[in-house]
C-alpha cells in the first residue's frame, strides 16, 4: 500500500502503522518503504510519516540520513505543522556529523513566523545540547532570543531548555522575569510546573528573605492561616508595616517584582493540574512571608481527592510543611482523617500528618481517631498507629499517662503483633519517668512467656536490666527463664539476655552469680561472632580477675550510666533541605539533575537589572492598536488625532500602567488601593494637564445637566434630548478624551475614588475597550456627596459620550436609584430604566421584584409593550409584567416583573417588544439584592454563626475613613450594599446583620467589628461562599469609600 500511487491507500498504510506503534508493537521494519513517503505531496500522509520517523529516526539513524535532503526541503515547508515535525525528526537523528545542520536548522526555526516551529525549536535544543555540548554557547544565543519571545505557547519550552543547557546563566532571566511572571496563567500546565520551579530558584538568589524578623515577631500559627488572605489583599505595604514594630532591625519591605510573582501564581492554586498545584504550593512555602503560606493549605487539601498516586505525592509535602507550619492545616485536621478504602502507604502518611498536627486543643479528638484505627485489619496500620499514639504521648505531656494506660491495655490484644509494637513504644516512654512505673514494668515481664515477636522480648528485657533496682524480685526469675530458652531465641534477643546478666550480677550478684557463668557460657559457643564476642568482652569487664583490668573498676558505670529518653521524631523532619515537590524530596535523597535551592542573599541585589526599556516604537499600548483598526467608529481627523496624543503625551506612564494592568487580569485578581497608590500619585503628576482640561470641560456638562434635571423627573423626552444635544455639541472635543481615557484604562480606574467608582463604572464601557471590561462582580455605590466636585463633573463628563453606545450591556450597581435598561437612541424614542424595588415579589417569593419605568420620548404612540421569549441559563426564570398596550408621546408607565436569579449574579437575558420592534436586553443583579432581610435576637445569630464556621465563613480586615465612624454610616452603607436586617447587638462597636437568599432561603450573616482607631474586621458567614465572598468585596468598597 505505501508503494502504490494513490494518496488514500498510502494514507490508510500510516495509519495502521501508527495504530501498531501506539499499541507498542515494533514497526522498525518498515523504515524503508515509510521513509519514501518523505516526499510525498498529501499533507495528512507527510504528517503521519514524520510522526513514525519521530519514533524510530534514533534507531535507523544511517536510512535516515538518506533522506536529510527532504527533512531540510521540510523545514522550508508553507505548512507550520511539516515545518516543525522535519525539525522533530531532524533533532531524533542523534549523529555527530549533523550537528552543523542541526544548529543551522534550531536558529532558523527560532525566528519563524509560527509560535509553534519556535516552540519546537526550543524542544530541540536540550537534544542538541546532550549530543555535543561544545555548542553550549551558540545555544545560549538561541535561548537568550526565544527567551524574549512574547507568546505563551513558547515561554514553558524555552525555559526548559534554559534549565537544562544553562541553568547558572541567572543574567538572561532578568530581562525576561515580568514577562514570565504576567505570561504564566496563561502559559500551557507542563510549561507553568517548569516556569514556577524555574523562578522560585531565582526569587532566592535575588530577593531578601521575607521571614528575617520573623524571630522577633513571633507569630501565632494559626493566626497566621486565617489573616494569609487579608495580608495578600494589602499588597506590599503590609509586610513593611509589620516590620517597623521591629526597631531592632532594619524593617522588611518586600520588593515589587517578588510580590509581583506571588500574586501572579496565587491564581494557579485552583488548577486543574495537580502539579501546576504543587508548584504552586512549594512556591509559596519557600518564598512567601510567614502569614501568607497559608493560602496554600486549602488547594493541596483538594488534591486530596485526587488518585492515591496523587495523594501519595501531596501527603509527602503536607508532611513536611505540617512540622514547621503547623497552623496551616489545623483548620482542616478532618481531611487527614484516615478511610478504610486508602493504600496502606496514604494511611500512614496520614496518620504522620495528624501526629504533626496534634496538640493540647485537639488531641482528644486525635487519640479517639487513633483509638479507631487500632481495630484495623491492616497490621503495617496498626503497628503506625500505636507508634503515633506514642509521638503524641511524648510532644504533649498532658495525655502521656493516658496513652500509657491506653497502650497497657493493648497488652491484652490477641494479635501478637499489637502487643510487640505496643511495648516497644511503652519502653521508650517508661524511660521518661520510669520510678512512677514500676507496676508497669512488672506487667510486662509477665508478659515474655507469651510474647514471641523478637523486637517485643527485647524490648522487656532491657526495659528490666535497666530499671531491675524497681523489680528486685522479678528480674532474677526473668533471667532464669531466658537462661532456659538462650538457644532458642533470636539474636537480637540473646544480647539483651547478655546485657540483662550482667546488669543482675553488678546490682544482685548474690542470687544472679551462677546464672549469669551460665548464660556467658552458652554465648560463648553462639554461632554468631557478635553475640560470642559481646560474651567474651563481658566476662572479662564484670567478673574479677587477677589480672582484672582498669575497665572492670568502671563496670557499673559503663553498664548502669543513666541513659537519656529517646526522642521520638518525625521521619519528616529533616526531608525540609530538599526543595518540596521534587524527587528527591520525595525519597529522601538527592536524586541525578537535582538542583539544591540556593540561600537567601544577605543584602538584595540590584532590582534595576529587571527594568526593560520599551523602544518609541512600541510605546504604543495593545488598546491603542485596537482602536486604530476601529477607526471607522469616529472621523478621519478624529481617529488619527487620537492615538498620537495619548502616544505623545505620557508613554512611560502607559507602559507602566500597561503592565500592571496585564499582570492583575493574568493573576486574576484586582489590586487592593495600597497596593497602587504610589503609581497613583506618579501617574497623576504625570497626566495633570490631561485632568485639568477634562475637569473643565466636566464642569461644563454637569451645569448643564443640573439645569436639566428637574425636567427630566417631569418628562423623561426633555431631559434626553438636552444630554444628547450637550453630548453632540462637544463630540469632537469628547472623542480625543475618550481615547485619551482608554490608553490608560487601568490607571483611570484607579484615579477614580471609590465612592465614585462604581455609577461611572458601569457607564464607561466603549466598543473599542470591551475586551478589557471584566464584569465578574458588581460594585456597590455610596452616596456621591464624598466626591470631590470637580472630580465627580469630570466622571459625569465621560459617560455622556459612552453611554449610548452599549445599553445593553450595562449592569445596575444597586437597588436603589434608577439603572438604564434601554436607551432613548436604541430604543427609537422608548427610554426604560429599571430599580430593585426591595418589596417582596406578590407572585413568587423567590423571585427578586424588578420596577421596570417605561417613557415615550418619541413623536408617535408606542402600542404593545411586553416581554418577548426570554433566553435564559439553567435555573432563572422570569415572572412578565401585563401588557402595556399603549404609551402616548411623552407618557411614563411603571410595571413590576419578577425574576428568579437562582442566587447567582448572572444576568437576565430578555426581550422587550412593541408591536414593530424587538429589543434585547439584559439585567444583571449585584449581589446583595439576592437576598432579603431576616430579623433575629443576638442569641439566635450568635448560634447559627457557630453552625456557619469553617470553610462557610470569609473574613476581612479593613481601615474605615474618618467619615464612616458614626453607626449612622456604617449601618447606612451596609443596608445600601446588601437588603439585610439590623440584629441588636450589646456592644457598641459591633454590627451584626442577618439576611436569607430569595431562592434557597441559605442564611447570610454579616458582622462588623469596628475599633475606634478606624480598624475593623469584617465577617460573613453562609453556606454559599461564592455569595459570601462577593458581597465582603462590595461591602468593604463601600465601607472604605
Amino acid at each position: 500500500m505505501l508503494d502504490t500511487n494513490k494518496d488514500s491507500l498510502k494514507l490508510e498504510a500510516m495509519k495502521r502503522i501508527v495504530a501498531m506503534i501506539a499499541r507498542g508493537k515494533n514497526a522498525s521494519d518498515l523504515f524503508p518503504a515509510v521513509v519514501k513517503n518523505v516526499a510525498c505531496k498529501n499533507i495528512e500522509v507527510k504528517k503521519l510519516v514524520y510522526v513514525y520517523l519521530v519514533r524510530y529516526a534514533e534507531e535507523q539513524q544511517d536510512l535516515a540520513l538518506l533522506s536529510i535532503s527532504t527533512f531540510q526541503r521540510g523545514l522550508k515547508d508553507p505548512n507550520q505543522l511539516i515545518r516543525a515535525s522535519a525539525l522533530r525528526v531532524l533533532s531524533s537523528i542523534r549523529v555527530p556529523i549533523i550537528v552543523p545542520i542541526m544548529m543551522l536548522a534550531i536558529k532558523e526555526a527560532a525566528s519563524d513566523m509560527s509560535p509553534y516551529v519556535r516552540k519546537t525549536a526550543a524542544h530541540a535544543i536540550p537534544k542538541l545540547y546532550s549530543l555535543d555540548s561544545d555548542q553550549k554557547d551558540q545555544l545560549i544565543e538561541v535561548i537568550e532570543k526565544l527567551l524574549a519571545d512574547k507568546t505563551t505557547l513558547v515561554a514553558g519550552s524555552v525555559v526548559m531548555a534554559f534549565e537544562e543547557v544553562c541553568p547558572e546563566r541567572i543574567d538572561l532571566i532578568h530581562k525576561n522575569y515580568r514577562k514570565l511572571c504576567n505570561l504564566l496563567i496563561d502559559v500551557e500546565e507542563w510549561g507553568q510546573v517548569v516556569i514556577i520551579s524555574m523562578l522560585t530558584r531565582y526569587a532566592r538568589t535575588q530577593f531578601l528573605s521575607p521571614t528575617q524578623n520573623e524571630s522577633l515577631l513571633e507569630e501565632n500559627p494559626e493566626k497566621a492561616f486565617y489573616g494569609s488572605e487579608e495580608d495578600e489583599a494589602k499588597g506590599p505595604g503590609s509586610e513593611a508595616a509589620a516590620s517597623t514594630a521591629v526597631p531592632a532591625r532594619k524593617p522588611y519591605v518586600m520588593d515589587p517584582d517578588h510580590r509581583l510573582l506571588l500574586r501572579n501564581t496565587k491564581p494557579l492554586l485552583q488548577s486543574r493540574s495537580a502539579a501546576v498545584v504543587m508548584a504552586v504550593a512549594q512556591l509559596y512555602f519557600h518564598l512567601a512571608p510567614k502569614a501568607e503560606v497559608g493560602v496554600i493549605a486549602k488547594a493541596l487539601v483538594r488534591l486530596l481527592r485526587s488518585h492515591s498516586e496523587v495523594q501519595y505525592v501531596v501527603l509527602q509535602n503536607v508532611a513536611t510543611m505540617s512540622i514547621k507550619r503547623r497552623g496551616m492545616f489545623e483548620p482542616y485536621l478532618k481531611s487527614f482523617y484516615i478511610r478504610s478504602t486508602d493504600p496502606t502507604q496514604i494511611k500512614i502518611l496520614k496518620l504522620e500528618v495528624l501526629t504533626n498536627l496534634a496538640n493540647e486543643t485537639n488531641i482528644p479528638t486525635v487519640l479517639r481517631e487513633f483509638q479507631t484505627y487500632i481495630r484495623s485489619m491492616d497490621k503495617d496500620f496498626v503497628a503506625a498507629t500505636i507508634q503515633a499514639i506514642g509521638r503524641c504521648a511524648t510532644n504533649i505531656g498532658r495525655v502521656r499517662d493516658t496513652c500509657l494506660n491506653g497502650l497497657v491495655q493493648l497488652l491484652s490484644n490477641r494479635d501478637e503483633l499489637v502487643v510487640a509494637e505496643s511495648v516497644v513504644v511503652i519502653k521508650k516512654l517508661l524511660q521518661m519517668q520510669p520510678a512512677q512505673h514500676g507496676e508497669i514494668i512488672k506487667h510486662l515481664a509477665k508478659l515474655t512467656d507469651n510474647i514471641q515477636v523478637p523486637m517485643a522480648r527485647a524490648s522487656i528485657l532491657w526495659l528490666i536490666g535497666e530499671y531491675c533496682e524497681h523489680v528486685p524480685r522479678i528480674a532474677p526469675d526473668v533471667l532464669r527463664k531466658m537462661a532456659k530458652s538462650f538457644t532458642a531465641e533470636e539474636d537480637i534477643v540473646k544480647l539483651q539476655v547478655i546485657n540483662l546478666a550482667a546488669k543482675l550480677y553488678l546490682t544482685n550478684s548474690k542470687q544472679t552469680k551462677l546464672l549469669t557463668q551460665y548464660v556467658l557460657s552458652l554465648a560463648k559457643y553462639d554461632q554468631n561472632y557478635d553475640i560470642r564476642d559481646r560474651a567474651r568482652f563481658t566476662r572479662q569487664l564484670i567478673v574479677p580477675s587477677e589480672q582484672g583490668g582498669a575497665l572492670s573498676r568502671h563496670a557499673k558505670k559503663l553498664f548502669l550510666a543513666p541513659k537519656p529518653a529517646p526522642v521520638l521524631e518525625s521521619s519528616f523532619k529533616d526531608r525540609d533541605h530538599f526543595q518540596l515537590g521534587s524527587l528527591s524530596h520525595l525519597l529522601n535523597a538527592k536524586a541525578t539533575g537535582y538542583q539544591e535551592l540556593p540561600d537567601w542573599p544577605e543584602e538584595a541585589p540590584d532590582p534595576s537589572v529587571r527594568n526593560v526599556e520599551v523602544p518609541e516604537w512600541t510605546k504604543c499600548s495593545n488598546r491603542e492598536k485596537r482602536k486604530e483598526k476601529e477607526k471607522p467608529f469616529y472621523s478621519d481627523s478624529e481617529g488619527e488625532s487620537g492615538p498620537t496624543e495619548s502616544a505623545d503625551s505620557d508613554p512611560e506612564s502607559e507602559s507602566e500602567s500597561d503592565s500592571k494592568s496585564s499582570s492583575e487580569s493574568g493573576s486574576g485578581e484586582s489590586s487592593s488601593e495600597s497596593d497602587n497608590k504610589d503609581q497613583d500619585e506618579d501617574e497623576e503628576k504625570g497626566r495633570s494637564s490631561e485632568s485639568e482640561h477634562s475637569e473643565e470641560e466636566g464642569k461644563k456638562r454637569k451645569m448643564k445637566k443640573r439645569k436639566k434635571e428637574p425636567e427630566g423627573q417631569e418628562g423623561g423626552s426633555s431631559s434626553e434630548e438636552g444630554s444628547d444635544s450637550s453630548s453632540s455639541s462637544s463630540e469632537s472635543e469628547m472623542t480625543s478624551e475618550t481615547e485619551e481615557e482608554q490608553a490608560e484604562p487601568a490607571s483611570w480606574r484607579k484615579k477614580t475614588p471609590p465612592s465614585s467608582k462604581s455609577a461611572p463604572a458601569a457607564k464607561e464601557i466603549s466598543l473599542l475597550d470591551l475586551e478589557d471590561f471584566t464584569p465578574p462582580s458588581v460594585q456597590p455605590v455610596s452616596p456621591p456627596t464624598v466626591v470631590s466636585t470637580s472630580l465627580a463633573a469630570d466622571l459625569e463628563g465621560l459617560t455622556l459620550t459612552d453611554s449610548p453606545l452599549v445599553p445593553s450591556l450595562l449592569s445596575p450597581v444597586l437597588g436603589v436609584g434608577r439603572q438604564e435598561l434601554l436607551h432613548r437612541v436604541a430604543g427609537e424614542g422608548l427610554v426604560v430604566d429599571y430599580t430593585f424595588s426591595r418589596q417582596p415579589f406578590s407572585g413568587d417569593p423567590h423571585m427578586v421584584s424588578v420596577h421596570i419605568h417605561f417613557s415615550n420620548s418619541s413623536d408617535t404612540p408606542i402600542k404593545g409593550l411586553h416581554v418577548g421569549t426570554p433566553k435564559l441559563p439553567a435555573g432563572i426564570s422570569i415572572q412578565e409584567f401585563p401588557e402595556i398596550e399603549s404609551l402616548a408621546p411623552g407618557e411614563s408607565a411603571t410595571a413590576v416583573m419578577g425574576i428568579n436569579f437562582c442566587d447567582s449574579t448572572q444576568a437576565a437575558n430578555f426581550q422587550l417588544c412593541t408591536q414593530t420592534r424587538q429589543f434585547y436586553v439584559s439585567i444583571q443583579p449585584p449581589v446583595g439584592e439576592l437576598m432579603a432581610p431576616v430579623f433575629m435576637s443576638e442569641n439566635e445569630f450568635k448560634k447559627e454563626q457557630g453552625k456557619l464556621s469553617g470553610m462557610n465563613e470569609i473574613t476581612e480586615k479593613l481601615t474605615l475613613p474618618d467619615t464612616c465612624r458614626s453607626d449612622h454610616v456604617v449601618v447606612q452603607k451596609v443596608t445600601a450594599t446588601a437588603n439585610l436586617g439590623r440584629v441588636p447587638c450589646g456592644t457598641s462597636d459591633e454590627y451584626r446583620f442577618a439576611g436569607r437568599t430569595l431562592t434557597s432561603g441559605s442564611l447570610v450573616l454579616l458582622t462588623l467589628d469596628a475599633q475606634p482607631t478606624g480598624a475593623a474586621q469584617l465577617t460573613v458567614n453562609s453556606e454559599k461562599m461564592v455569595i459570601g465572598t462577593m458581597l465582603v468585596k462590595d461591602v468593604v468598597q463601600a465601607l472604605t469609600q
